[in-house]
Order: C-alpha cells, then sequence, then structure tokens
C-alpha cells in the first residue's frame, strides 16, 4: 500500500467513527469520551470526531520495548526494522510430538511447551499456547504462573477481567521489583479485543484501561471475519478493523496520554465452503501485509500472525503455510508476530510446528538481510591473486565468511549415500527427533522459589 492508499482507509475509518460511530459498554470509558467531546446518544453509541483520533495517534510512543525477567535488558524492540516471533494463546487441544495424537491440552503440555519456547532463540517471547483442560479455578492467572516461572522471556498474556489483568500485572511488578520498575522495564503486553463490528465490550475496554492507567503496553486488537463481521472485501474489512483500533487507541490515551499501543488488526476471511476462519490463504497473507502498512503509517509499533496452518497435523500444507507467513511477516516489517504453532486455524498447539518455524526464522531471516556490497565482500584482491583457474577454498577470505551462510538444523543437504547411512529419515522423523531432545534436556529458566511462591500468592493459586 502506498501512502495515498493508507489516506484512503485512514479517512473511511474516520468516517466510520464520525457518521456510524461504536457502542462503549463501560461507564468510564463513555464519561473519557463524553467529556472530550464525543456525542452520545442511544444510552452508550458513541460518535468519534476526526480531530480526537488525530489527537489520540499524536500521544501514543512509535516504539515499545519487552524485557527479559530479571535483568531488565530489552530483548524485543518494536520498532521499525525488527521482527520478533512468538507462540499463540489458548487452544483448547494439543498435538503430542510422542504420540502424534490429538488431545485435549494439559497443564504438564504447557510447562513443556514453555521450556521448548525458552530453549528456542527465534522465539522472542512467550504466549499461552493452550487452555489446560485439568485445570479448574483461575485459568489464566494459571497460565501466567507457569509462564513466568519457567522462562525468562517477555510475556504477552490473555486474561478474563480486570481483575485477571489486575493480579498478573501485580503479579509480574513483584518479580520485576515494583510498578514503577515494570513500568520502566516491560516483561508483559496485554492481549484483548474490542468485539467486531463496532463494540467496546466492558470487559475488554475494564483491562484496556486499568493498562493505561499503569502505562503497560497492550495491543487491542479487534478480529473482523470478512463476509460475517465485516464487509466480504479486503478494503471494507481494513477499514472497519482500523476503525475499531482508532477507538481503543482513543480510549486508552483519554485515561493516560503516552501509554504504549500496539497495532494490530485480526482480519480474516470466511471461507464460505466450510464456513471456518482461514489462516493458510493468499488473502490472509495480503490483509497482515496491510494492517502492518497501516501501522507504519500511524508510525505505532505492529502486530502480527505467522507460523499457522489451518491442517491437522504436521505435513507439507503446514509447511508450506509455515514459510509463507513467516516471509510475509517479515519481509512486511511487523514487528510482534504470535501465533507460531499453531494447527487447525487455532486450536491444535503443535510442538513440532514450533520447531520447524523457528528453522524457518532463522532461514529467512537471512534472506531478509540481503548481502554486503563492498570492498570486502566484493573481493577483488582474493579474484587477483587466486586468478584464472584457481580455487578459493584455501584462501584466508573464504576461511573468514564461510560461516555467514545459513547452516539447517532440520533440513539434510546430504546426498543419497550419506542420507541412507544416516538411517533414511524424512524431515518429520528428524523433526519429531530435534523436538522430543529439546523437551527433554531443557530445563526451562526457573524462578527463584521465593519469587515463585510471592507470583502465586498475588495470584490466589
Amino acid at each position: 500500500m502506498d501512502r495515498a492508499q493508507c489516506d484512503t482507509i485512514h479517512h473511511a475509518s474516520l468516517e466510520i467513527l464520525r457518521r456510524t460511530g461504536i457502542r462503549v459498554h463501560h461507564e468510564e470509558a463513555l464519561a473519557l469520551l463524553r467529556d472530550a467531546g464525543c456525542p452520545v446518544t442511544d444510552g452508550n453509541r458513541v460518535r468519534i470526531p476526526p480531530g480526537l483520533a488525530e489527537w489520540a495517534l499524536k500521544q501514543a510512543p512509535s516504539e515499545i520495548a519487552l524485557c527479559e525477567r530479571g535483568t531488565g535488558k530489552a530483548t524485543v524492540a518494536l520498532r521499525a526494522g525488527e521482527t520478533s516471533f512468538g507462540p499463540g494463546s489458548d487452544c483448547p487441544n494439543y498435538l503430542d510430538p510422542r504420540t502424534g495424537e490429538r488431545r485435549p491440552f494439559t497443564l504438564a503440555d504447557l510447562k513443556a511447551c514453555v521450556r521448548l519456547v525458552d530453549a528456542l532463540p527465534e522465539l522472542s517471547f512467550l504466549m499461552s499456547m493452550g487452555i489446560p483442560r485439568d485445570f479448574t479455578g483461575h485459568t489464566y492467572r494459571r497460565q501466567y504462573a507457569t509462564l513466568i516461572e519457567n522462562s525468562v522471556k517477555p510475556i504477552v498474556f490473555v486474561c478474563d477481567d480486570g481483575a485477571d489483568c489486575r493480579a498478573i500485572a501485580e503479579a509480574a511488578a513483584v518479580v520485576a521489583g515494583g510498578m514503577d520498575n515494570l513500568r520502566l522495564n516491560p516483561t508483559l503486553l496485554l492481549y484483548s479485543e474490542p468485539t467486531t463490528p463496532l463494540q467496546q465490550s466492558r470487559t475488554a475496554t475494564e483491562k484496556l484501561l486499568y493498562m493505561a492507567e499503569q502505562g503497560l503496553p497492550v495491543v487491542h486488537s479487534p478480529a473482523p471475519m470478512m463476509g460475517s463481521s465485516a464487509p466480504v472485501t479486503i478494503a471494507g474489512g481494513l477499514a472497519l478493523g482500523n476503525a475499531e483500533v482508532l477507538s481503543s487507541l482513543v480510549i486508552q490515551q483519554r485515561k493516560r496520554p503516552g501509554a504504549p499501543f500496539l497495532y494490530g488488526s485480526g482480519l480474516h476471511h470466511l471461507d464460505m465452503k466450510t464456513s471456518i476462519s482461514v489462516y493458510g490463504a493468499p488473502e490472509f497473507q495480503l490483509a497482515r501485509l496491510a494492517v502492518a502498512c497501516m501501522g507504519r503509517y500511524y508510525r505505532l509499533p505492529t502486530w502480527g500472525y505467522a507460523g499457522h496452518s489451518d491442517g491437522i497435523l504436521f505435513d507439507e500444507q503446514a509447511a508450506a503455510d509455515a514459510v509463507y507467513s513467516v516471509q510475509t511477516a517479515m519481509l512486511g516489517g511487523t514487528n510482534l508476530v504470535h501465533d507460531v504453532g499453531y494447527l487447525e486455524a487455532g486450536l491444535i498447539t503443535s510442538p513440532e510446528m514450533m520447531v520447524f518455524t523457528a528453522d524457518m526464522i532463522g532461514m529467512m531471516r537471512h534472506f531478509a538481510r540481503g548481502f554486503s556490497i563492498d570492498e570486502e565482500s566484493l573481493a577483488l584482491d582474493v579474484i587477483h591473486a587466486v586468478g584464472p583457474g584457481g580455487n578459493f577454498l584455501g584462501e584466508d577470505h573464504t576461511l573468514n565468511h564461510f560461516r555467514e551462510f545459513w547452516q539447517p538444523t532440520l533440513f539434510d543437504r546430504q546426498r543419497f549415500d550419506g542420507w541412507q547411512s544416516s538411517g533414511s529419515k524424512n524431515l518429520g522423523a528428524r523433526l519429531r527427533e530435534r523436538t522430543l531432545a529439546i523437551m527433554d534436556s531443557h530445563p526451562g529458566s526457573p524462578l527463584p522459589d521465593k519469587l515463585a511462591r510471592e507470583v502465586e500468592k498475588v495470584l490466589g493459586l
């Protein structure tokens, strides 16, 4: 999308907010909007003047840093030119790499998956990955406790309501050394959603306002379904979702100007043949690029998707979807990219899909970096020294640079005899072995026992 096309979407979204408006099911948010000059009719239908949306866009920071637990080191930089990947949240099912069985997700699976992500350097942050079906009580608090107790990586968390959100933020503050330290060195980011079309629910707005009050980062990303809850065209779905994002930003910035906000919209389409939300489609990837373009247009860090598939198993379909989506996210410049490991359009978490996608992220990083053209890389003196008919294998220049080429951990580059002598294993077999080896050997990054007890106390577990 060029600047003129972004302008068109922006002005269309402003027209939606001005003319159609949104339903806001939260009294404090209504008051904040009313006090800013927004007309409120029919109880809670709010029209937002274009100038207020423009004001909110000027308040939000253009960069967000997410930090490692314990050190305060910024390990995820949400800014232009940086792309970080991580898993998704809340799948009800698990594809067990030991048995190949699709079964309900458990708390033990969650802990194993957290350790796996902790071990994979190409995955930079955590999400909850699955809903433990063998746990009753504060599910989202238990998820968060499991994440922070087993990895140092930043956490994008989900939660049920304002009480959950407050408890999780307070637990993070305990580990960070207080809320002020957490605000300066955020180890967490809230993922929440408005309700398409054009509604801000009470619980989602409650969470949004709490995070704004604390100055903690949030992505408040709608999920317009083209052909169902949104117009069937990408342009129409993009304009609607963008209006919902802008309304969220206005509410957040009215609560606390300058609060960190990640721009995202989960624009999907409904497959009329199957009535499912599609992940593996060119239209889905076009929508991802369009959302990234709008985020850059607003100079806001962006939220995206990759490493996912509609497939039920980790197979050729899932592998193709993973590679396509990772390349799209990286070349499109999306900053924080989730859903690595999703199968069945977000109903299954697959550890093998995570390990495979992590390898593909490494490959695509090499591709996206391009190559140098300078005196050292042109190697004219080396070419002159070797001359016609020579070879470069023994040159210092070769020794100094050959490690710059990407080396796979899963792909096999042997010829037939070597492959056969190594067991004639296909990619699936090698992937399963590598996944289980990591899960069996990596202990995670345990939180000290004293802090873990304090976290669980704050969370009421």
